[in-house]
């Protein structure tokens, strides 16, 4: 069975997150990157937006709200959004569903589908963490892009892999990106 996934970028720092994520999906994978998101990926990394869309099967725009993933009749498995920002979370939280993202994210929500959000922003408000209750709540898996240090990372590479797979296990996906607890 081929699975699908949608990964949304937002405008938080963290953009290699989403681009490992994307290299270690399997299946469909359909992308979505804020205007933000675009502008920090080629500033925190060397990767540029081009390479991300590579990794995509499908790529819409972030204003589209015509894409298929804006839809509850269009199926797919999980979505991601790596890295979340708080601003996304608020919106999310409160049924703001005013960009590809944030309404395929409602979408999720609504039709009972895995929706994990690799929140990237610290400290956190009183504001910050009662959305992110809202959320969980409803289901919605809220992870921070916190790595455990028993793998002994070594690199950042390491580290990215730490947190990346630990979204994967979120979804059911065994990557074998670090060395697990015993």
């Amino acid at each position: 069975m081929n699975r699908r996934y949608v990964v949304g970028v937002s405008g938080a720092s963290g953009s290699e997150y989403a681009f490992r994520l994307m290299q270690m999906l399997p299946g469909e994978r359909n992308l979505v990157m804020s205007k933000t998101a675009k502008e920090i990926l080629e500033a925190e990394t060397d990767h540029r937006v081009e390479e991300m869309y590579a990794l995509a099967d499908k790529v819409f725009e972030d204003d589209c709200m015509f894409a298929s993933i804006a839809s509850g009749s269009h199926r797919y498995d999980c979505m991601f959004i790596a890295p979340c920002s708080e601003s996304t979370v608020a919106k999310i939280a409160n049924g703001i569903a005013d960009t590809l993202i944030t309404r395929a994210a409602s979408v999720c929500i609504k039709e009972g589908r895995k929706l994990i959000l690799l929140v990237r922003e610290t400290p956190k408000s009183a504001i910050m963490l009662e959305n992110e209750l809202k959320l969980a709540r409803l289901g919605v898996v809220i992870m921070d892009a916190n790595p455990g240090f028993y793998p002994r990372p070594e690199t950042v590479s390491d580290i990215v892999d730490i947190v990346v797979g630990r979204c994967l296990d979120q979804a059911g996906i065994d990557a074998e990106l670090y060395r697990r607890w015993e």
